[in-house]
C-alpha cells in the first residue's frame, strides 16, 4: 500500500505548536512610522544646503565610496563643506550621566567628519535645561583635538527643557559676527543641531520660525520620549531631511554618519564633470570654477582657455622683436645684423654690413662686430670717398683728359708770358733811345 501523504499530519503538528506561538510577542507598531521625520537607518532624498547631493556619477555608475554605508566621501569625490555649526544639547535631569556621555560622543564623532578651521567649519555648543549656558563660541577652537576636549568637559545642568530659550540664545549670542559667525557675503551656511529627549517647556514654534527666517538651518534629533510634534515645529523643511529619531541614547552615535552624508559637498572636480579645459578649482560653496595655465586666459564660456598675446601686452621686455609661442609664452628675436644677448631680451650688433646702413655702393666687407670697409666689383675701383666705385677704363679716360687740359693751359700761359715780355722789351728799347738822344744833345752844347 502506498504511504500516506505527510500533509495529513500537519493539523496535529499545529496543535502541538500553538501554545508556543501564543507566547511570541506581537510586532509592535513603529512609534515613528509617521510622515515628517527620519528614523535611524532611513535616507531622505538629496538636496542642499546641509543635504548630500547624489552620489551617482554622470555615466550612471556609483561614485567611488558611495555604495558604502555611512561613508560620505570616497576617493576625493565628497568632502566636508565649511559651516557655522552650533549644537544645542538637552542636559535636563531626564538625561542620565551615561546617556549625556553618549550625546557628547555623538557630537565628537560629527566633529571628526568635518574640516575644522577658521576658513572651514567652526563649531559652538549651547547646553540647556531650565537655563541656558554657552559652553564655547564659534571662534573659540580652530582644531579638532582642542574642540573635542572642550566637548568632553561639558557637564549636565539641571531639570527643565527650555528648547525655545536655547534657540533664541543661539540666534542672539552665537550666530553673530562678534561670536565668530561669518557674514552673508561668505555664503557659509548657519546650521543648528538640537538634541532632546523630552517635550519643550516653552514656546518653540515662533522662535524656531524666526531662526529659520534669519537663515539658520535647524535639525532636530529626538531620543526616546521626545515629542515628535515639537521636533517638527523646530526643524527646517523638508522635515524628512531635518528630523531624526532614535529610540535610545545607545544608538545616537550612529547618527553621526548620517550627518556626515548631510554635510558632504560633492567634489565636482574629482568627478571630472566640470568641463574645464585646463584647471578645475573647488569652491567652498560646493561649486567650482575653471582656471587656466600660466600664459593663458579664460574665455567667455568660463571653461576653455586661449593663449595670451604677451607681445601685445607690451610687458615682454624684448629690445627688438617679440614672438608669441603656441604654449602661451613668447621669446625675443633681433633684427638682421644683431645677435640676442645672454639675457634673451637685448641685442648686440653682429655684422654692420647686414644692417644696410654702410653706404657702400658695391660691396660691404665686415671687419668684425663694430667695423667694415667697402669694396668694388671686378673692373671697378674705389673712389676717394671710400664708398662709391668707378669703372677702371673711365678712370683712365679721366686721367688722359686731365693731362690734355693741363698742356693747353701751360701753352696758353707760356704764350701770355712771352707776349708780355715782348711788350716789355719794346718799351725798354724806347726808353734807352730817348736816354741816348738826351745825352747827345748835352754834349754838343
Amino acid at each position: 500500500m502506498p504511504r500516506p501523504a505527510p500533509t495529513r499530519r500537519l493539523p496535529g503538528l499545529l496543535l502541538l505548536l500553538w501554545p508556543l506561538l501564543l507566547l511570541l510577542p506581537l510586532a509592535a507598531p513603529d512609534p515613528v512610522a509617521r510622515p515628517g521625520f527620519r528614523r535611524l537607518g532611513t535616507r531622505g532624498p538629496e538636496g542642499s544646503p546641509g543635504r548630500r547631493p547624489s552620489s551617482v556619477a554622470p555615466d550612471g555608475a556609483p561614485a567611488s565610496g558611495a555604495s558604502e554605508p555611512g561613508r560620505a566621501s570616497g576617493a576625493g569625490v565628497c568632502k566636508s563643506r565649511p559651516l557655522d555649526l552650533v549644537f544645542l544639547i538637552d542636559s535636563s535631569r531626564s538625561v542620565r550621566p551615561l546617556e549625556f556621555t553618549k550625546v557628547k560622543t555623538f557630537v565628537s564623532r560629527i566633529i571628526d567628519t568635518l574640516d575644522i578651521g577658521p576658513a572651514d567649519t567652526r563649531v559652538a555648543v549651547v547646553n540647556y535645561a531650565s537655563t541656558v549656558k554657552i559652553e564655547f563660541q564659534l571662534q573659540a577652537y580652530t582644531d579638532k583635538q582642542s574642540l573635542k576636549q572642550a566637548v568632553g568637559r561639558i557637564t549636565p545642568l539641571s531639570t527643565g527643557t527650555m528648547s525655545g530659550l536655547a534657540i533664541q540664545t543661539a540666534m542672539d549670542e552665537v550666530f553673530t559676527a562678534e561670536a565668530g559667525a561669518r557674514g552673508p557675503s561668505s555664503n557659509i551656511p548657519k546650521v543648528a543641531i538640537i538634541v532632546t529627549d523630552g517635550r519643550p517647556q516653552d514656546q518653540v514654534n515662533e522662535v524656531a520660525a524666526r531662526a529659520r527666517a534669519s537663515g539658520i538651518e535647524l535639525y532636530a534629533v529626538g531620543v526616546d520620549r521626545a515629542d515628535m510634534q515639537s521636533l517638527k515645529m523646530m526643524a527646517s523643511e523638508p522635515l524628512e531631511e531635518h528630523v531624526f529619531y532614535v529610540e535610545t541614547y545607545g544608538v545616537i552615535e550612529k547618527l553621526s554618519s548620517r550627518f556626515q552624508e548631510t554635510f558632504c559637498a560633492l567634489d565636482k572636480c574629482a568627478l571630472n564633470i566640470h568641463g574645464c579645459e585646463h584647471i578645475c578649482v573647488n569652491d567652498r560653496s560646493g561649486s567650482y570654477h575653471c582656471e587656466c595655465y600660466e600664459g593663458y586666459t579664460l574665455n567667455e564660456d568660463r571653461k576653455t582657455c586661449s593663449a595670451q598675446d604677451k607681445c601685445a601686452l607690451g610687458t615682454h621686455g624684448c629690445q627688438h622683436i617679440c614672438v608669441n609661442d603656441r604654449t602661451g609664452s613668447y621669446h625675443c628675436e633681433c633684427y638682421d645684423g644683431y645677435t640676442l644677448n645672454a639675457d634673451k631680451k637685448t641685442c648686440s650688433v653682429r655684422d654692420k654690413c647686414a644692417l644696410g646702413s654702410h653706404g657702400c655702393q658695391h660691396i660691404c666687407v665686415s671687419d668684425g662686430a663694430a667695423s667694415y670697409h667697402c669694396d668694388c666689383y671686378p673692373g671697378y675701383t674705389l673712389n676717394e670717398d671710400k664708398k662709391t666705385c668707378s669703372a677702371i677704363e673711365e678712370a683712365r679716360r679721366l686721367v688722359s683728359t686731365e693731362d690734355v687740359c693741363g698742356c693747353e693751359a701751360t701753352l696758353a700761359f707760356q704764350e701770355k708770358v712771352s707776349s708780355s715780355l715782348q711788350r716789355l722789351n719794346t718799351k725798354l728799347d724806347g726808353i734807352l733811345e730817348k736816354l741816348q738822344v738826351n745825352e747827345y744833345g748835352q754834349i754838343h752844347r
